[in-house]
């Protein structure tokens, strides 16, 4: 499996295509203008002689990289030099976040990387992947698939001065190279790994956590319907929007994001389930005024058929079909939405999304910047839905629109797909499932410990704890958009199974065995303190499975954690998704790989003074791995586990 994240082209590199293809008003644009100008970060751009060009700076190093220029001297411009010109300010401005991050930052990057050495063919697609398999990783770390190649060279080798340009390609999150050669499947690279190791575990609360924003992150509004219920009363399709929502919630404001949380639920029950499965939403006690809203639906109003009265608590019809055609919001719509029947409850609930949406968010940073997602006062509506409530919140945004002018112009839906319990004797509800998974919990563990302690009340944490891990990883570990099918055996709570969540907080666990054993021995005397991690000699990290943990766990977190608080919402029409299932997915298998080299290595060696180099860096290389997962626990609300 390859990874092609980030793969286009570096971002400084593009600015100087941009700048290099831009021209003056005579149509040339001379030698002296185009050997410096500056960007908005400070960086020094240089246009040099006819292979290539350098972004230079002298704290952040230099990119190379090879261009074809048609005269020596000049440059000639297109046709529409000011096109040109706002390109680059364009791209500047789509980049604005990511520009002054790369540059600030010592961080290397596998986005950085990949979009150097894209750059560093010349133009095209993107051709380079990111290797993943411990196979491939053996002999190479990057590959351009041979076929890629041709398409782009034709028959002929890979021109050497293209070779010679991504070895020795350099930047700001660019991974020091330290080879590349021709192989039949293609240009291979490798990187310098001991640098690669000394720079990453040099700082590793730089790769656990995202990388802070340049500007301030949008204002988004989540909505989960599901919640406006009891919990006796939720479905286990309503159970997985809530548990989506909640995750999108906690990995936008990792990222600068402010999000509101609505509804505020009000049911007395639901706080204490949702604090079982460790949700965090907000509770009130107050219904929103709607007083407003209620004089505009009855002017909207239709009259009831034959004069009749209408049910208690029922205040009309309205009509949405001319609402979609006056918006021309039709594409996604289904067709069947007509009617509406306006109900108090109905009302009070467009009173609270009103409310939310006018009064700014509940957290995160002030001053937020509007996205093209976004109504006038820059904030972005999306509803979180089960399949089965999708109609109905169809209705709700069209009635939104046709009673509030300052409605925000696009909404989007989240929907989740349906969940299907295979084994189950019926319909199970939210609850029902929690406790179906705690008593598989507590049964395994006395299986395994004898059931003395399963009613240790020390250990009722720990079982809540695993309990809420299974389901989340069952009901999050599927793109959410798609069907779900849940076994209900004992089986699959087991911590020997490589899929469950419980398999992940059990290595959690063991890494915090460890730590507290190399604590414990160096209180005994046998191992010295930690040394500095600047003294560490990182190059006898020799074991394929250490490069494994840090090229496929370590290395490519922060990119991980931007695609999970990404949402689609780029294309026209209702409904947007999300890659929620990511981060469980990236969990599991980073747990794989622990296990395997732990398993196969011994970290904690005799004590010995020659064998406390290689010992030290291991640790460090672990202690990374546990800082990762624990961050990645954090965007699922779980708490890492010292013990199982």
């Amino acid at each position: 499996m390859r990874e092609t994240v980030g793969s286009g082209p570096h971002p400084v590199a593009r600015i100087l295509s941009l700048v290099a293809n831009a021209g003056d008003d005579d149509g040339t644009l001379g030698r002296r203008r185009t050997s410096r100008c500056r960007g908005r970060a400070g960086q020094a751009v240089h246009a040099e002689g006819v292979l290539g060009a350098k972004v230079e700076s002298g704290r952040h190093g230099s990119l190379r990289r090879t261009c074809r220029l048609r005269d020596r001297h000049r440059i000639r411009a297109p046709a529409s030099w000011l096109s040109r010109k706002l390109d680059l300010l364009t791209f500047c401005f789509r980049f604005r976040w990511l520009l002054p991050v790369a540059m600030a930052t010592g961080r290397l990057g596998v986005r950085e990387t990949l979009g150097a050495l894209n750059t560093a063919l010349g133009p095209g697609e993107p051709v380079w992947f990111k290797e993943t398999r411990a196979r491939h990783l053996r002999a190479r770390d990057f590959l351009a698939p041979r076929p890629a190649l041709q398409a782009r060279f034709g028959d002929e080798q890979v021109p050497e001065r293209v070779v010679r340009a991504v070895a020795g390609l350099q930047g700001p999150g660019v991974a020091p190279v330290l080879r590349c050669a021709p192989t039949p499947a293609g240009l291979a690279l490798q990187l310098q790994r001991p640098a690669v190791f000394e720079r990453v575990l040099g700082a590793v609360a730089a790769y656990a956590a995202p990388a802070a924003p340049a500007a301030p992150g949008p204002r988004v509004l989540l909505h989960c319907p599901a919640l406006r219920g009891a919990p006796g009363a939720l479905r286990l399709s309503q159970l997985r929007a809530v548990l989506v929502a909640d995750h999108l919630a906690r990995a936008l404001r990792a990222h600068g994001a402010s999000v509101r949380l609505v509804p505020a639920v009000r049911d007395p029950h639901m706080p204490t389930f949702l604090q079982q499965l460790r949700v965090d939403w907000p509770a009130a006690s107050e219904r929103a005024a709607t007083e407003a809203l209620r004089s505009l639906a009855l002017a909207e109003l239709s009259p009831a058929r034959d004069g009749g009265a209408l049910p208690p608590g029922v205040l009309g019809t309205v009509c949405l079909k001319e609402v979609m055609q006056e918006r021309g919001r039709a594409a996604g719509y289904d067709p069947n939405l007509d009617k509406c029947l306006v109900t108090e409850d109905l009302l009070c609930v467009l009173a609270e999304l009103q409310e939310a949406v006018r009064h700014g968010p509940g957290d995160g940073l002030p001053g937020l910047a509007a996205t093209p997602d976004a109504d006038a006062g820059g904030c972005m509506v999306v509803h979180v839905v089960s399949c089965e409530e999708e109609f109905q919140q169809q209705k709700l945004d069209l009635l939104w629109w046709k009673l509030d002018a300052q409605a925000p112009l696009t909404q989007r839906h989240l929907v989740c797909g349906p969940v299907k319990a295979a084994g189950a004797p019926g319909a199970l509800t939210a609850p029902e499932y929690y406790e179906l998974r705690h008593a598989q919990v507590c049964k395994a563990s006395a299986l395994k410990h004898g059931r003395e302690l399963a009613r240790d009340p020390a250990w009722t944490e720990v079982f809540s704890v695993l309990s809420v891990a299974t389901i989340k990883f069952e009901m999050l570990s599927t793109a959410p958009q798609s069907q779900l099918l849940l076994a209900l055996t004992d089986g699959s709570v087991s911590t020997k199974g490589t899929k469950s969540g419980t398999f992940v907080m059990y290595n959690c666990a063991r890494l915090a065995t460890l730590f507290e054993g190399y604590q414990h021995s160096v209180e005994q005397g046998l191992y010295p303190t930690f040394p500095p991690v600047s003294s560490l000699d990182f190059s006898l990290l020799q074991d394929e499975g250490e490069w494994l943990l840090l090229f496929n766990g370590v290395l490519p977190f922060p990119d991980l954690l931007s695609q999970t608080a990404a949402l689609a919402c780029a294309a026209p029409g209702l409904h947007a998704t999300a890659r929620t299932e990511t981060m469980c997915k990236f969990l599991v298998q980073l747990s794989m790989d622990f296990s395997s080299y732990y398993n196969r290595v011994h970290i904690l060696g005799e004590p010995r003074p020659h064998l406390f180099g290689q010992m030290f860096a291991r640790l460090q290389l672990l202690r990374a791995v546990r800082e990762v997962l624990h961050a990645g626990l954090a965007t699922l609300g779980l708490p890492p586990l010292n013990h199982i």
